[in-house]
């Protein structure tokens, strides 16, 4: 696990997609905890701006990142898959720096631990690839979509009404946000390869942290806001 990072934070907003129908059933639903994908494979495409954010003196903010991924959670789906390990592939901004590109890559890989590898990190099996990437990313409430050129696109997200708070593990559970649906998911990058309509998507913020900025002293910890969380990988 890479140490030479800490202490890192990273703070921002967040927008997803999946292929699983609205609500999505790995999400929290009011007081209903988050269970099996609709189709017993979820393939998705995450993506967070990282508003604001460091990594020991390295300077993070303004930079974005797109992990696309898929698992398996139904065996009779794929009997030889391995249930809920993740292959991924992780797009890092082309306007970062090699030495910030390095950091987000550890951090959103889980590999500089905290609060990524605890909500989903740690469900990461197999990384096909860490590209830098064109990223192009909106994440203002009613003109949502993720980008990321030759690779991934997702667009034409609309509101889902619901009458109960909706939240995810991956940003936390104390995180809730909109539950949206996409018009178009489009990966294409072997051998993460699909193309969906109609299907859920979910926007929030976000903020991780590194372990030992979490054991900061409680008055630096109120400021940040970064305070241990129990949270899943959906």
């Amino acid at each position: 696990m890479r140490t030479d990072l800490s202490p890192w934070r990273v703070r921002g907003s967040y927008v997803e997609a999946c292929n699983c129908e609205a609500v999505c059933p790995c999400r929290r639903h009011g007081d209903r905890p988050g269970g099996l994908s609709t189709y017993g494979v979820c393939d998705f495409a995450l993506s967070w701006h990282v508003a604001d954010g460091s990594a020991a003196d390295l300077d993070l903010s303004g930079l974005d990142v797109v992990l696309a991924g898929s698992y398996v959670d139904d065996r009779s789906v794929a009997p030889d898959a391995t249930l809920g390990e993740w292959g991924v592939a992780l797009y890092v901004d082309l306007a970062a720096s090699d030495a910030q590109a390095g950091a987000l890559e550890e951090i959103f890989l889980g590999r500089a631990g905290g609060r990524t590898l605890v909500n989903f990190a740690a469900a990461i099996g197999t990384v096909h690839a860490v590209r830098r990437a064109r990223v192009r990313l909106e994440h203002r409430s009613g003109r949502e979509h993720i980008a990321v050129e030759n690779f991934v696109t997702v667009r034409g997200f609309r509101p889902v009404p619901t009458d109960e708070p909706v939240s995810c593990g991956i940003p936390g559970h104390d995180h809730p946000g909109n539950e949206l649906v996409v018009g178009v998911m489009r990966v294409d990058d072997v051998p993460l390869v699909w193309e969906v309509a109609g299907r859920c998507g979910f926007a929030t913020d976000f903020d991780y942290c590194s372990d030992d900025w979490e054991g900061l002293t409680s008055a630096v910890q109120r400021t940040a806001g970064c305070s241990r969380r129990s949270a899943t990988h959906r």
